[in-house]
């Protein structure tokens, strides 16, 4: 069924706060998942929506939790997350690292005692489109084995970046450590299809394309052993720079089973100007034509933008499935 985003919003809105969430928590987190239906990212939409209800109800995640923001220092600053939703810190993330880039040119944040925090480019590109350079590291539930193993301890590890631009959207590059999003492959496992080769590995480190197999083993990360070593960097950042859980310490973002994950994240934010002598944003547009004067090239995030476009002007098609079960759950 095709609806538009404010509906989506409205409608996601009011399943969390039946299943026990606050509602300004639930109005964050609701236009994060319809903001990723948006751009097409819908293993991080409103696919997440009953996994995210059910741990409301289960006390997985604390629905009524308030981050809790603690300066300390001009450039650096924590929020604990309370075991809420990641999306309200990541709001009062932005705002702060706006302000602080506004007093000194480097500020970062630590989030802690958080929870999966959805496309990690959107806030970074958020950060981008208020003039501050972003840089995002997360963990997640364990995914990934070290090079070499077959037993999982990290997660997938997003990183992203975040650059402004003078008079266009900003350039946002997004990556998931492993070779693939972990979310596509559940959302394969649920729909019963395969994946491709070279993409995970069971749970005794055989090569599979079963979907639910890959989901009891482990994914293969990008770049095999080099970026086995940039996840590891990422953990680090993400989990012990935040006193957070590390991803084999951490409970499943798919389930209402165990604890809360309390894994972690770190932002950081740039503002480019006096860093760059004032030339940043000349500089950064000699480069992006020097991409585009090549045929067959793209900015990265150009894409995305083109379907949010698309989205915005024709509306979201979502499955008549989840849409019966979100209409369920407000009745």
């Amino acid at each position: 069924m095709i609806r538009n985003a404010a509906e989506l919003e409205q409608m996601a809105t009011e399943v969390l706060v039946k299943a026990g969430t606050v509602e300004t928590s639930a109005r964050s987190v609701a236009k994060a998942l319809v903001r990723a239906n948006r751009d097409g990212l819908n293993s991080h939409g409103l696919a997440r929506l009953q996994a995210y209800s059910a741990q409301v109800r289960a006390g997985k995640v604390v629905g009524a939790a308030t981050p809790a923001f603690e300066k300390l220092g001009p450039s650096a600053a924590r929020i604990d997350a309370n075991d809420g939703f990641a999306f309200p810190a990541f709001d009062m993330a932005i705002d702060a690292l706006v302000d602080m880039t506004a007093e000194t040119p480097v500020a970062g944040i630590a989030v802690t005692n958080s929870h999966h925090f959805g496309v990690a480019g959107h806030h970074v590109e958020r950060l981008a489109e208020r003039g501050v350079v972003g840089l995002v590291f997360g963990n997640s539930p364990q995914a990934i084995a070290p090079w070499g193993g077959y037993r999982p301890l990290f997660g997938t590890n997003p990183i992203a970046f975040g650059f402004p631009r003078a008079a266009a959207p900003p350039v946002v590059v997004d990556l998931s450590l492993s070779k693939q999003a972990r979310g596509k492959i559940k959302l394969a496992a649920d729909e019963g299809r395969e994946i491709p080769e070279g993409w995970a590995l069971d749970k005794d480190g055989n090569p599979t394309t079963d979907a639910s197999a890959a989901m009891a083993g482990s994914m293969l990360p990008l770049g095999d052993a080099k970026g086995a070593a940039l996840v590891l960097a990422v953990e680090i950042m993400a989990a012990a720079m935040t006193g957070a859980h590390f991803g084999y310490e951490a409970s499943s973002f798919f389930d209402d089973q165990g604890g809360p994950p309390r894994v972690g994240q770190f932002i950081l934010g740039f503002d480019p100007g006096p860093l760059s002598g004032d030339s940043y944003a000349d500089r950064l547009e000699v480069l992006l034509g020097a991409i585009t004067d090549q045929p067959g090239t793209r900015i990265p995030g150009a894409r995305r933008i083109g379907i949010r476009e698309q989205s915005d002007t024709e509306g979201i098609d979502i499955p008549d499935d989840l849409l019966i079960w979100m209409e369920s759950q407000i009745r």
